[in-house]
């Protein structure tokens, strides 16, 4: 397990990724935003050692028939102020996350990053625009997202 840095950025654990870099400033951007909002350590471990969050990740995407062709490099899961949190780092520079209020009725949703210089995965293309957002840490971030309908 590795506790991301988001000061010093570290492709460790990511470096068979091409786009290794930018998916590291990805994930320190995550890193950086729950540290100041929650003081949460974002700790991260490889996705071998994860298989379990990477299926959940993958069960859920099947509500919109999406099967993620890039190999999964890191993954995460935790939990604040009543919402469980997922990541899983892919090979091709995509983070997903999947946020899921326990509490019934809460905000559930997937969101989906795309590291800078990375093409849209063919498996996303069609279904999703992207939004640009910048980032300090990772250049420009591109991202949607959808709503979770089922309980999962």
């Amino acid at each position: 397990m590795a506790k991301i840095d988001f000061v010093n950025v570290s492709t460790a654990g990511l470096e068979r990724s091409p786009y290794a870099d930018a998916l590291a400033g990805l994930r320190a951007n995550e890193a950086r935003y729950f540290k100041n909002k929650y003081d949460l350590d974002f700790v991260t471990k490889p996705a071998d050692k994860a298989a379990k969050l990477v299926k959940y990740v993958a069960k859920v995407l099947q509500e919109r028939d999406i099967v993620i062709a890039s190999k999964p490099l890191e993954a995460t899961e935790f939990e604040v102020e009543g919402v469980r949190w997922t990541y899983v780092f892919y090979e091709s520079g995509l983070s997903i996350n999947v946020l899921y209020t326990l509490e019934p009725r809460g905000k559930r949703a997937v969101g989906f990053k795309l590291s800078l210089g990375m093409p849209v995965p063919d498996e996303l293309a069609t279904k999703f625009k992207f939004a640009r957002m910048k980032s300090k840490l990772a250049g420009e971030i591109r991202g949607s997202f959808f709503v979770v309908k089922g309980e999962y």
